[in-house]
């Protein structure tokens, strides 16, 4: 009696598992939309770097055939999303809804009635059970007082002291309490016999109610079966052709991918085949832009260009293609650090990793496609250490007359790429020699290990201790 708890229980638990099956498909369909957003966000930046960068032709379509695939791949992800709050969560909700009707006073109507259902089945034969137990009872406490009365009329018998009317009285009690067995276990045998008789009755009234039971949970289950079909159906890209069009495309994309071609159309823009602008002779004109020296152009700007910024600490050297142009005043000296971590955590650095990315892709390509180059040139060879006039000392690379200073070793703090043919080029770590003290636009002469002499910023350098 009352172990139908557990088949009434599973009706609440159903109504509970539907939020639980809610609650994971919700969270789906967040990742499959942070995962869209995520692949968007990448394609617009790559694809503007590839087409701001150095690489052209049909292998710069076949690169940026990868950021419209991850267009085409987040619009697909997005449409998972959908489907998955739109027509799997709502469904599982709507059928929640249907199934599941909540009372006034708490609890589920379906609940209530399966309950009702059971103690009304199992009412008549728990009242007969009731009476057997209690025929039990009485038959079981009628044996005892027998075997009691038994006891004392036997050892009565063996005390001289005892009259014969108190003997009597022992003799009747046994008698009586025979009486009594006889009387309770017939009653016992009876209540015994009803209950067995009604047991058939009980079990298929009671077994009527879990069909019941049985039946509800048996739409439940075949609800959750046929929503997680519908979901795996939404999930499996496989079988969606446009899925398979993507990839299609992105191989054929790639396979027109043309070195030939490519190498034809850049000798015809960029190479032999480009229109010429030969040298002619040109009259001379006193409205003609003099050339400034490379002094002068320094003071135009307070600015000092730096290129491919890197701690002396860090041995992380990116090629020149990686680095950009970074302008910070000439008489500070920026210290610039990588701090973007692939694998820390977005909610405790209150960026997200796009941006951070963002932050350390900018630098990616050195030059872009539209970039001017310089036109200066010379036939000296003022970096060669070794030519006559420089071994000579018959010399001096620079414009202006500088004033003598100690030679100090110094030792480089970032990468800089000299930008004229009297500057120097060197690495972070790098050591040479400071022959001139920094003028007023901040610059120094120093000497390499090599011996080339030139200029470079003095704030790029720190002596050696």
């Amino acid at each position: 009696v009352g172990n139908y708890k557990r088949t009434v229980k599973r009706i609440d638990d159903g109504h509970r598992l539907c939020n639980d099956l809610m609650n994971c498909i919700h969270e789906r369909a967040r990742i499959e939309k942070v995962y869209a957003q995520q692949l968007t966000e990448w394609a617009k930046r790559w694809k503007q770097l590839v087409e701001k960068g150095p690489q052209y032709g049909t292998v710069e379509r076949a690169w940026c055939a990868f950021m419209s695939e991850a267009e085409k791949v987040s619009e697909l992800h997005l449409e998972v999303k959908g489907s998955l709050m739109n027509e799997d969560f709502e469904k599982i909700k709507n059928w929640q809804k249907e199934a599941f009707h909540k009372q006034m006073m708490g609890g589920f109507k379906e609940t209530k009635e399966a309950e009702d259902g059971f103690r009304k089945a199992q009412k008549p034969w728990a009242k007969k059970l009731k009476e057997v137990e209690a025929a039990k009872k009485a038959y079981h406490a009628a044996c005892k007082e027998e075997k009691l009365a038994i006891s004392r009329e036997t050892n009565s018998k063996a005390d001289p002291a005892l009259n014969p009317e108190q003997l009597k009285k022992l003799q009747d009690k046994v008698e009586r309490s025979k009486q009594d067995v006889l009387k309770t276990k017939e009653k016992y045998e009876k209540s015994l016999k009803e209950l067995d008789n009604a047991t058939p009755q009980y079990m298929e009234n009671m077994e009527q109610v879990f069909e019941q039971c049985q039946q509800f949970e048996e739409k439940r289950l075949r609800f959750f079966r046929e929503v997680l079909l519908e979901v795996q159906k939404h999930l499996d890209l496989s079988n969606v052709a446009s899925y398979k069009n993507i990839y299609r495309e992105l191989e054929q994309n790639i396979k027109t991918a043309d070195a030939v071609e490519d190498l034809r159309w850049f000798r015809a823009n960029q190479g032999p085949g480009m229109s010429m602008n030969w040298p002619q002779f040109e009259e001379w004109s006193a409205d003609l832009n003099r050339t400034l020296s490379r002094r002068e152009k320094k003071k135009a700007s307070d600015g000092v260009t730096l290129t491919g910024i890197n701690q002396t600490g860090e041995q992380v050297s990116q090629p020149n293609k990686h680095s950009s142009s970074l302008s910070v005043q000439s008489n500070t000296v920026q210290s610039v650090q990588s701090s973007y971590n692939p694998f820390e955590d977005e909610e405790d650095t209150g960026s997200t990793v796009s941006e951070k990315e963002d932050n350390k892709i900018k630098n990616v390509s050195s030059y872009e496609k539209n970039q001017s180059y310089p036109t200066d040139w010379s036939d000296e060879e003022s970096n060669n250490p070794f030519s006559s006039t420089d071994a000579n000392g018959d010399t001096n690379p620079f414009d202006e007359d500088a004033p003598p200073a100690m030679e100090v070793r110094v030792r480089a703090l970032y990468d800089y790429e000299g930008q004229e043919q009297d500057e120097l080029s060197f690495k972070a770590g790098d050591e040479l020699t400071k022959m001139e003290n920094e003028d007023e636009q901040g610059w120094c002469k120093g000497r390499l290990d090599n011996g080339q002499v030139g200029l470079y910023p003095a704030n790029y350098v720190e002596p050696i201790q």
